[in-house]
């Protein structure tokens, strides 16, 4: 039987804000049950934005390489099988489908006019490992139920321009350690050395995309590059994965921009011996450097202030960001030969950095690895940092998130009744394909409420009324833009 450890005093006060938070998160709910107003309930379309919607999410969530709990990594068996049930439902909703050379799904409808610029809508059919069945995946089938609603009533074809839907093969980058593959590859800021990366068995993206029957080449991975000029924008919807919406009281809110990020991985070399034979004072012990090295980085981003200098490279209001947006995390570790009785030889850990300002986060990148490097020398083991993914802050387009924050009000009204608040405007700290596709064309989205806040976990859940907001949002915006 585990020891118990003794709670500290605040708890007991933690447990009842918990319990506080936890009834209003249900009156919250509850209070959002649909409203007639005076609206017919067909006409929020409730069998398709969330029946239909919620048993699709729930199916998708089946689909798994694991056993026991949600995985899908780029091009797995699984993933190809999620891939071809959303193909499917694309046709459903009237679009003509294929698959591209990165194993991305598209479906499109062109609408009155093939020729003008296109509304692409996205996110990502893969997920960490022991995932929850929302992320990515609400995106894809919120903006194909909005779609089925127009193509049911012969609406589809009738858009002034355009509307293409995309399922990405690889936004959390698990399987490569890089994230947003497939939308940089739309993008066209994928570079051909992305298909000699490789995954932890030693095999490369192009041997991965050869194993499901796609021959790239490098002059293929450079056709995959949508012309700007044939794009008008860049919607996503997705959960917020973080607790604001939920503590606001509302389903739906508007992003205004997304934290830059960078991963880093760490390899920190020493003298593999004996757990009983080596002295304390003789060890190189990787491990042991490892292990400050982690308590350094935990230190500098929770008081970046007490480590970077105020200077001409770092303004006072760099150093203020930095303490209201910088998170790291420290989210796997390996030692080699990883035996109980042995000193390891090598242990590797990976580094999540992210903050909205990216001159504080070069900046406190640059402090990190100078003080690691330092902890090295000092007890005689050798590093190595790697950068092995870069993204910038993204800033969403104003007059895109305007409309698109008009028309979440529009819908949330629709099933409330009466708001008497403004939607909530957040920052998003995730990482989206919206990074990628910035580069392309403006960009905008959509958070969608989760319950505690909580994702990348089976525990992660959404509910169905919201699933509903968000098709109803996405169809009111395309009823009104296009």
């Amino acid at each position: 039987m585990p020891m118990r450890m003794p709670l500290p005093k605040p708890f007991s006060y933690s447990i009842l804000l918990l319990l506080l938070f936890s009834f209003l998160s249900t009156t919250i709910s509850t209070s959002f049950d649909f409203q007639s107003s005076g609206n017919d309930l067909k006409d929020v379309y409730p069998e398709i934005l969330r029946d239909e919607a919620v048993a699709r999410l729930q199916q998708l969530g089946q689909i798994s390489d694991a056993e026991g709990y949600l995985e899908r990594t780029f091009l797995s068996s699984a993933s190809v099988k999620a891939g071809n049930l959303i193909r499917g439902w694309m046709e459903d909703a009237g679009l003509r489908t294929w698959v591209d050379s990165l194993g991305n799904i598209h479906g499109r409808v062109e609408g009155r006019n093939a020729s003008a610029e296109a509304l692409i809508i996205g996110s990502h059919l893969d997920t960490v490992v022991d995932a929850g069945i929302f992320d990515g995946s609400l995106g894809i089938i919120s903006a194909l139920a909005a779609l089925k609603v127009l193509h049911v009533n012969g609406k589809l074809r009738t858009r002034k321009r355009p509307v293409e839907v995309i399922a990405f093969s690889d936004e959390e980058g698990v399987r490569f350690q890089s994230t947003f593959l497939g939308s940089a590859a739309v993008a066209g800021i994928l570079p051909a050395s992305a298909l000699q990366i490789t995954d932890k068995r030693g095999i490369t993206l192009q041997d991965v995309l050869k194993e499901n029957s796609i021959d790239i080449t490098e002059e293929h991975l450079l056709q995959l590059k949508y012309d700007p000029e044939s794009v008008w924008g860049y919607v996503e919807v997705h959960i917020e994965q973080g607790p604001v919406l939920e503590w606001a009281g509302f389903p739906l809110g508007a992003v205004n921009g997304i934290a830059g990020q960078t991963r880093l991985q760490v390899k920190v070399r020493g003298s593999q011996g004996h757990a009983g034979t080596v002295p304390m004072s003789m060890r190189q012990d990787p491990m042991a450097a490892a292990a400050e090295m982690i308590v350094l980085l935990e230190s500098l981003c929770k008081h970046p202030k007490n480590f970077l200098s105020y200077d001409g490279n770092c303004k006072s209001s760099i150093l203020e960001s930095l303490s209201n947006s910088l998170v790291c995390t420290v989210g796997e570790i390996s030692t080699w030969p990883s035996a109980s009785n042995v000193i390891p030889g090598q242990v590797t850990f990976t580094v999540d950095l992210r903050t909205i300002d990216d001159t504080g986060r070069e900046a406190v990148i640059y402090e990190l690895s100078s003080r690691m490097y330092q902890i090295c020398d000092r007890r005689s083991v050798s590093c190595t940092i790697d950068r092995k993914h870069d993204a910038n802050a993204v800033i969403c387009d104003s007059e895109l998130s305007s409309q698109l924050k008009s028309a979440a009000f529009a819908a949330v009204k629709r099933m409330r009744g009466e708001i008497h608040t403004e939607l909530p405007v957040l920052m998003s700290g995730a990482g989206h394909d919206a990074m990628a596709i910035s580069h392309l064309t403006k960009v905008g989205m959509l958070f969608v409420r989760c319950r505690g806040g909580v994702s990348h976990s089976p525990a992660e859940h959404v509910l169905d009324e919201d699933v509903w907001a968000s098709g109803l949002a996405l169809l009111a915006f395309i009823e009104t833009q296009l």
